[in-house]
């Protein structure tokens, strides 16, 4: 089972330690993808602060993430899974996961990023500020500069099991499942019982509640259709929207199920 998860745009400090080591990241084959945005993003935060906050869509009061970027080859690199801080991943909470559960993270779990494309949640990255809306001057825009690569390489990652996609929607534009991978690829969406509407925040944390839950409990369903079942047994109400093989749905073949979870209490 492949799970991919958007990152968060809080994120904790850069730890004291070894600072990143591009080549020990996983996914091999996005190395040259990596390196092209590394290099433009330092460099605009280095050369222009104030075109840096512009381009990167931030705040007068996030300037100083214009200079955590500028000392991404050299700061303190972390687990992903730990510099990561949104409500998703304090929902998740990954590190009072049981050692058992954490090694069903540490292989099923990939994050997507606009400056690494996707990294595993042990993979060891600084903390920064690139989401994959940004449009570099020199790349465009990230959610184009990444297509190839990941087209190239997230297949091999899938194997031969369920994808169970858990992005928003800016970085799925970066890698859609396409033909045999897509009709095993199931996506969520968290609706409000009551008013049938996706509330942000409570959106967020049931998809770390339900990644939890599945990393808990040791089941690894081998399609989206075993993948309803396993929610429904976890105590989740889960309608079926879509199918990717057309039947009892609204999609066609070789396209994702299309998995509604519905909750009654935002919390």
């Amino acid at each position: 089972m492949l799970v991919l998860l958007p990152p968060s745009e809080g994120k904790a400090p850069s730890g004291r330690g070894a600072p990143l080591k591009p080549e020990s990241l996983s996914l091999p084959g996005l190395a040259e993808a990596r390196q092209a945005v590394l290099d433009e993003l330092v460099e605009l935060c280095a050369a222009d602060e104030e075109k840096a906050r512009e381009v990167l869509g931030l705040s007068e009061g996030l300037r100083g993430e214009v200079a955590k970027n500028v000392e991404l080859r050299t700061a303190g690199a972390l687990p992903a899974g730990e510099i990561y801080t949104g409500v998703l991943y304090d929902a998740l909470d990954l590190a009072s996961l049981d050692t058992a559960a954490k090694r069903r993270a540490a292989r099923s779990l990939l994050v997507f990023s606009g400056l690494w494309g996707a990294v595993r949640v042990t993979d060891r990255i600084p903390s920064y500020r690139c989401s994959m809306g940004v449009k570099l001057p020199g790349l465009g825009a990230l959610g184009s500069h990444w297509r190839a690569s990941m087209a190239a390489v997230l297949p091999e990652a899938a194997g031969n099991g369920l994808v169970l996609d858990l992005r928003s929607s800016a970085y799925a534009a970066a890698w859609k499942p396409k033909g045999e991978v897509a009709e095993r690829t199931a996506s969520v969406r968290v609706l409000h019982t009551p008013t049938r509407k996706v509330v942000s925040h409570f959106n967020k944390a049931t998809k770390g509640r339900i990644v939890r839950s599945l990393m808990e409990s040791g089941v690894v369903p081998s399609g989206p259709a075993e993948l309803v079942e396993a929610l429904r047994d976890l105590g989740y109400v889960v309608e079926v929207a879509g199918t990717g093989t057309g039947t009892g749905g609204t999609a066609g073949a070789g396209k994702p199920w299309m998995l509604d979870v519905l909750v009654d209490e935002v919390h």
